[in-house]
C-alpha cells in the first residue's frame, strides 16, 4: 500500500489529484492526521501498514524520518518539495526562534487570519488563484493550537538534520521538486545524490507543490519509480 502524507496545513485528501491517478497495482490511502505532534504523527505512519511512503513538505520530512527509524518496514520512499533538514546551526536556531514566534501568534489568532498569512508566503506565489482557493477549505478546517504544537515539535528549526543518516538509507528513494522552487530543487538534488539508491525528478511548470500543479506528471513519476523499485 502507498501512504500519501500531507503537508503542514493540509488534510490527507490534498493528495487526491495524484492518488487517484496511480495504477490499480499500487493501492493507496491518504493519511488524514489525528495527531499533531512529531512523535504522534510518526506513530500514525508506522501503524499504517504502508509499504511505500509518499510525503509532501512536512509530510516528506516525516516520511524520511519514519523510513530512517524503521527501514525494514518499507519498500520505497518518495519526497515531494522536502528536505533532510537545516544543517547550518545558526540558521536552524534562527528558524526555531521564528517558528516559536509564529506558533505563539497562531495560538492567539482565528484560523482565518492564519490561513491568510500562510497563503501569502512567497513559497506559494506561483500558484494561480483557483489553486489557492481550492486548498482553502482544508486549511480553514485546521485548529490553531494543533498547528502551533506541530510547528513546535516538527518544524524545521527543531528537527535535527538527517543528511548523515541518509547516506546509509538503502531504500529506493525518489526526490521530486518543481523547477520554480529553487531552494527545494537544490535540496532534492542533494537528497538524490546522498541516498545510495536516490533518484531525482524535477517537474516543469511547477513550484513548491508540483503534486497540485502538475498531478499527472507527478503520478507518472511515482508510478514509473515504483515499477523500477518494487517489481521483481
Amino acid at each position: 500500500m502507498v501512504l500519501f502524507i500531507p503537508g503542514f496545513m493540509q488534510r490527507g485528501d490534498a493528495w487526491r489529484p495524484v492518488a487517484e491517478l496511480l495504477p490499480e497495482r499500487y493501492p493507496s490511502t491518504m493519511l488524514d492526521h489525528s495527531e499533531h505532534s512529531f512523535e504522534g504523527r510518526l506513530r500514525e505512519i508506522e501503524q499504517s501498514g504502508a509499504d511505500v511512503l509518499v510525503g509532501y513538505s512536512l509530510g516528506g520530512r516525516l516520511a524520511l524520518r519514519a523510513a530512517l527509524r524503521s527501514p525494514q518496514s518499507y519498500g520505497a520512499v518518495v519526497l515531494v518539495g522536502s528536505t533532510a533538514g537545516i544543517d547550518e546551526g545558526p540558521l536552524r536556531v534562527a528558524r526555531a526562534e521564528a517558528d516559536e514566534k509564529l506558533a505563539s501568534w497562531m495560538e492567539a489568532m482565528p484560523i482565518e487570519d492564519i490561513v491568510g498569512l500562510w497563503e501569502r508566503q512567497p513559497l506559494f506565489a506561483d500558484q494561480p488563484d483557483a489553486l489557492v482557493e481550492a486548498q482553502r477549505p482544508g486549511r480553514l478546517s485546521q485548529d490553531p493550537r494543533s498547528l502551533a504544537l506541530l510547528l513546535r515539535t516538527a518544524g524545521q528549526g527543531v528537527l535535527e538534520p538527517v543528511w548523515h543518516d541518509l547516506r546509509s538509507l538503502e531504500l529506493p528513494l525518489l526526490a521530486i521538486a518543481g523547477t520554480r522552487d529553487d531552494g527545494y530543487t537544490r535540496a532534492a538534488k542533494r537528497i538524490a545524490s546522498t541516498a545510495p539508491n536516490g533518484r531525482l525528478a524535477v517537474v516543469e511548470e511547477a513550484g513548491h507543490a508540483p503534486q497540485l500543479q502538475q498531478p499527472d506528471e507527478v503520478a507518472r513519476l511515482i508510478s514509473e519509480f515504483l515499477d523500477a523499485a518494487l517489481q521483481p
